[in-house]
């Protein structure tokens, strides 16, 4: 096993979880490929370096806290990720339903605040198209922009 490479490797996920499609990739710029590569990637999972499923939930929950994503954000920057399905759910399981309908009215209401528009089919048409561009899913984003109009 090349030892320069496992400790790039190895310090590259010490320094931000990872998941194995950016070690991968990460150690295709070493020139290192293939059962090479795969047995640092090993090596890296053995040894609690790359955990996945860690991985998810932290990217879930922050993406979620800090930039108010959306469920269909995240799982779409996941699954482009490489990220396996049982460690989707797992990053998706870190969203608590009720937090994510307050967070869903709080950025409604943010948003309402920042539109000059009075027409209320053109504020209705702004807030949808911004809610469901955070990732929100289209009924809960109709729901809660219909129940704030009102």
């Amino acid at each position: 096993m090349n030892k320069e490479a496992l400790i790039k490797a190895a310090n590259f996920c010490a320094y931000q979880e990872r998941t194995q499609k950016e070690v991968r990739s990460r150690l295709a710029e070493l020139d290192v490929l293939g059962d090479e590569a795969e047995e640092i990637i090993a090596w890296l999972i053995e040894n609690n370096y790359l955990n996945e499923e860690r991985f998810s939930r932290i990217f879930a929950g922050s993406k979620f806290r800090q930039k108010k994503w959306g469920r269909i954000k995240i799982r779409q920057e996941l699954k482009m990720r490489g990220v396996s399905d049982y460690c989707l759910r797992a990053g998706m399981s870190e969203i608590d339903d009720d937090d994510y309908m307050n967070t869903l009215q709080e950025i409604i209401e943010k948003k309402s605040r920042e539109i000059k528009d009075s027409d209320k089919l053109v504020r209705k048409q702004k807030l949808v198209r911004f809610a469901l561009s955070r990732g929100f899913e289209q009924d809960l984003v109709f729901d809660t922009v219909n129940r704030f109009l009102k």
